[in-house]
């Protein structure tokens, strides 16, 4: 049989063949080639599509804030990135009706902050004290850059009021200089696996993780979703004497999005991406999601907190903020390097205010 070619600019153009159809190739914009989201969520995807006639192509990018742009110039590709991301970015685009969310499966990366200063114990000391901290971070097109001015954005007169903030080529460069820095803190984000050799860095320099999760960012939403979580994560492996060490912080899901369907002009290109749209809306999560132990792992070992763990943790950044930034105002009044006083004054009244521990039975 002669087959019949059909030409179209589309997603679901169809060569057909007697009975047999493939897709002409679609982009799927991802992230670093090393990434996730490169390396394992864009193969599964484009696993899942083949079986319905697509075909995908993963293409490498700097992170989400590309490919939103990229996605924003061809609406019938797709792009992975961060939930925080887009609402940060969306409104800048087309007025907000450029990026078409598809789908948000129950995978979320942490957000982590890391500083060899151990007096910073929560989110609420690092806002109270932004101006006077130097803040290092990935690449500027990174996603934890992203997620360091979507927290600025909500905290103005917190982190909002850091200055000071230096973009360096890697998150392990960011982590580096800010161990290595009297004051300084890194931020990033990434996927918990406690096997990354990142949180290994951390340990062998002596660097802790400050727990990043604070009222005012925990109450985000998009449309009526939550944009962070507070999840309990292991950032650590067990050892022979030891079990492994977990963090409380604040997660952000991953997101796969597309175009508007409206930015397309041809109808019949236009109701192929709303087909599609449909299409990977209605798949299973588990056939979109790559099924490598890492994720496996991840996913077991990381619980959403129950709302009193996060309330606890929320009124605790929230006194932090109250209690030490009356103190830090008033050393910046006097004209005098106050700021360690300030500091551990704040730590001690934060340290009054959490519940005292339980007793043992039969005391």
């Amino acid at each position: 049989m002669t087959a019949r070619i059909c030409s179209a600019i589309l997603i679901a153009a169809v060569c057909v063949a007697g009975s047999a159809s493939t897709a002409l190739a679609q982009a799927v914009h991802t992230g670093g080639e090393s990434g996730a989201y490169h390396r394992y969520f864009c193969p599964a995807f484009k696993s899942a599509l083949a079986k319905n006639n697509y075909d995908l192509t993963c293409t490498p990018s700097a992170g989400t804030v590309e490919n939103m742009e990229r996605v924003t110039r061809d609406p019938t590709a797709f792009g992975y990135g961060q939930s925080d991301i887009l609402a940060l970015r969306s409104d800048g685009l087309r007025n907000g009706n450029a990026i078409t969310r598809v789908r948000t499966d129950d995978v979320r990366e942490c957000v982590f902050a890391v500083t060899k200063n151990r007096d910073l114990q929560n989110f609420g000391e690092i806002a109270v004290f932004a101006s006077q901290l130097q803040f290092f971070l990935p690449p500027e097109q990174s996603g934890s850059s992203g997620t360091f001015r979507f927290l600025q954005k909500i905290d103005p007169e917190g982190l909002g009021a850091a200055d000071d903030v230096s973009m360096e080529e890697s998150a392990d460069a960011a982590i580096r200089k800010a161990i290595a820095t009297p004051g300084g803190v890194a931020l990033f984000v990434q996927f918990p696996d406690p096997k990354n050799p990142r949180f290994k860095l951390i340990e062998d320099l002596g660097g802790h993780i400050v727990p990043v999760v604070d009222r005012m960012i925990l109450n985000q939403q998009v449309n009526g979703q939550k944009v962070y979580y507070a999840q309990e994560t292991q950032v650590t492996n067990a050892k022979w004497l030891s079990s492994g060490r977990t963090v409380i912080t604040s997660c952000v899901p991953l997101v796969l999005f597309t175009g508007a369907a409206e930015g397309i002009a041809d109808p019949t290109a236009r109701q192929n991406h709303q087909d599609l749209i449909k299409l990977v809306r209605e798949m299973r999560s588990d056939a979109l999601l790559p099924q490598q132990s890492i994720f496996s792992r991840i996913l077991k070992r990381t619980k959403q907190l129950s709302a009193a763990g996060t309330e606890r943790l929320s009124k605790v950044s929230e006194q932090a903020r109250q209690r030490a930034k009356p103190l830090l105002e008033k050393a910046k009044a006097a004209g005098r390097k106050f700021y360690e006083q300030a500091k551990d004054g704040a730590r001690v009244m934060i340290d009054k205010a959490k519940p005292a521990p339980k007793a043992a039975d039969g005391q």
